[in-house]
């Protein structure tokens, strides 16, 4: 499974832009490609797949995680280009309006083998988790509802072992304890107490970065 940081605060890469946002794109071998929210600029977004090579008709799911500019902006753009990709988005997001196939999520659901959405935590906001060979990696866009939550829910589909995304005030650090890989991107308050406190499994964020979880 590759974890590939389209949009983010910070650069990793060289020649990426970065912008107040997320995006990432998961690969895992035998299913669907993933687009994981589309950031806040559609201009950043498509400048930094050029430079990752990333096809946006090859993109065969977007899921957005809410329905916050800075995960959404992207999307219209996208769709000029992707008009067959399937969107799921939370049932407090509005439906996108170019997009030919919108998946309402409320519930928890498998979006795809091995890839589950945690359905629409407090009301605003989903996170995926996807199966891996050493455990679930569990990507969140913001989580607003609370990481703690987050990660409860995507218990039911097995046990967590990496956490990426956008993690805001987070700040209940026991929490993460027992996960192995943490990379902390976008509104993440707290990235270098999380990095003190698990330097092991820190792994830095920023657009362009590539995780692969095993």
């Amino acid at each position: 499974m590759r974890v590939t940081i389209i949009y983010d605060n910070e650069v990793h890469a060289p020649g990426l832009r970065s912008g107040w946002g997320f995006s990432c794109l998961i690969e895992k071998e035998g299913t669907p490609t993933i687009l994981f929210d589309t950031g806040a600029n559609g201009s950043i977004l498509f400048h930094n797949m050029d430079e990752l090579t990333i096809d946006p008709p090859s993109i065969d799911i977007v899921a957005i995680s809410h329905a916050h500019w800075d995960h959404t902006g992207g999307l219209s753009r996208l769709l000029t280009r992707n008009r067959e990709v399937k969107v799921y988005i939370p049932e407090s997001c509005p439906e996108p309006k170019d997009a030919k196939k919108v998946i309402v999520v409320n519930q928890p659901l498998e979006i795809c083998s091995g890839v589950f959405s945690t359905g629409e935590l407090r009301g605003i906001e989903q996170s995926l988790a996807v199966k891996g060979e050493k455990g679930l990696a569990v990507i969140a866009g913001c989580s607003h509802p609370g990481v703690d939550n987050i990660l409860k829910a995507a218990s039911q589909f097995g046990t967590p072992y990496a956490l990426v995304g956008g993690l805001h005030g987070f700040s209940q650090f026991d929490v993460i304890k027992a996960l192995s890989l943490i990379c902390p991107c976008h509104c993440t308050q707290y990235k270098s107490e999380i990095r003190s406190l698990y330097p092991e499994k820190y792994v830095g964020g920023g657009a362009g970065r590539i995780i692969d979880i095993s």
